[in-house]
Parts: C-alpha cells; structure tokens; sequence
C-alpha cells in the first residue's frame, strides 16, 4: 500500500509541476523524505525523474510556441557546467536535509505566492544577470538534486524578463540541462541506477506527460499546488527534526 501511494504521489508532484514548466525535483524530494527514502538516494533519483518530466513539460510548451532561445542561453551558459560541478560536492546528510529544507521553504513560498504573468512586451535579459543567477543556480541544482527551475521562473517574472508561458517554456529547458549536467557529475563518481528507479520514472512521467498539456494547452492547478505546499510543508518539518 505504501509503495502505490508513494508512485502515486510522485504521478501528481509530476503533474503539477509539469503543468508551469518544472520538473518536479523538489517535490520528488519532499516526497522522498516523507516515506523515508535515504538521502544517498534522494539526489540522484530526483535528477532522473526531472529529466524525464521536463522533458515532456518543454515538448508541450514548445510545441504551443512559447520557447524564445534568448530567454534560456544566458542562464544555460554558466548553469550546466555548475550543475556538474555541485553534484560532485560531497555533503554529509545533516548537511544536505538543511539545504533541502531551506530550499523547500522557498518553494512553497513560491507555490503561495505566485507571481502574476506580466503579457505587456517582456526586457531582454542583461547577460551579466544571466550568467551570474544560471551559475548560482546551477551550483544550487547540482549539490541537492534539483534542476533549479522552482528558483528561476519567479525571478524571470519578477523582472519582466519573460511572460508566463514563455518562462515556463525556458524553466522546463533549464531543468533538463541541469539535471543532465548534475547526473554525470554523479556517473563520474560511481553512481549506478537502482532498477526500483524505473517504476518512480513510470508515475512521474505519466503525470508529467499529462501536466504538461493541461498547463501548456488549458489551465493552471491553483488548489492542488496548495495541497502540495502543504505536503512540502510536513517534508520540511521531517528534514528538520529527523
């Protein structure tokens, strides 16, 4: 029973976060913690099953038009070669469930307070700005296991740099290369795939494939993203306290 709830909550991170450009990493993780995944496992796991949902969420968006290549180059440049370089970074597990936790703060934050998409002409995005947030982020994405998606959007849109759907389009981007970059950083220091990973790849990519078009085609999901700001919520407060 444990084992289909969890894929089950993993097909509805999927969704959601599929459904505004993102991966899911950070809800994948918030899930791992909750059922009591080891973190040895929670960082190289949640950067499979982003490559997988963002994937699915990019296509979507890109297909409906909403991916501008000048938008996603200034962030990718110094991001990806960050990402592979934090995965490689060795953290104790005190050390990363704090990061983690703080990083889930600031996704619900996030997730509750979600920043307006502005439709009037979006700025281009000054490269000094672009390259010194992907490179952060990408450092960020790589030593927790997160693509950095969750971080980027609500910066883009707090900016103007870019309307909603278009920064959903180039977060959805993001994150895949991210996470690639961030898994051979793992695959350079040994990592191998346990086979249980392709049934959490299954759930996630169903819900993913499935948020990706609702989002991208039809409509947000407010209340399930406060249903899964509160499910992060009870993630952080484990994290804490284990």
């Amino acid at each position: 029973m444990e084992s289909t709830l969890f894929l089950f909550c993993l097909f509805v991170v999927g969704f959601i976060y599929a459904s505004v450009g993102h991966g899911g990493a950070s809800g994948y993780l918030a899930t791992m913690a909750l059922f009591g995944v080891a973190p040895a496992e929670m960082k190289p796991s949640a950067l499979m099953l982003n490559l997988f949902v963002s994937t699915v969420s990019f296509i979507q968006f890109y297909r409906a038009g909403h991916f501008r290549w000048e938008k996603f180059w200034p962030f990718a440049v110094a991001s990806v070669p960050l990402a592979f370089v934090g995965a490689t970074i060795p953290l104790s597990d005190t050390l990363y469930r704090q990061l983690l936790a703080a990083c889930l703060l600031l996704v619900i934050v996030r997730l509750l307070w979600s920043i307006r998409g502005r439709e009037e002409e979006p700025k281009s995005v000054p490269l000094a700005a672009g390259l010194g947030l992907g490179g952060g982020i990408g450092l960020l994405s790589g030593m927790l296991g997160i693509g950095g998606g969750i971080i980027l959007s609500p910066l883009m849109l707090l900016f103007r740099w870019a309307r909603l759907k278009e920064t959903a389009a180039t977060s959805a981007l993001f994150i895949f290369v991210n996470s690639l970059s961030g898994l051979f950083g793992l695959l350079s220091k040994g990592y191998s795939p346990s086979p249980t990973l392709y049934g959490w790849i299954g759930a996630a990519f169903l819900g993913g494939l499935l948020g990706g078009y609702f989002g991208s085609h039809r409509f947000t999901v407010p209340t399930l993203r406060y249903l899964l700001a509160f499910g992060i919520g009870v993630a952080c407060v484990k994290l804490i306290t284990t």
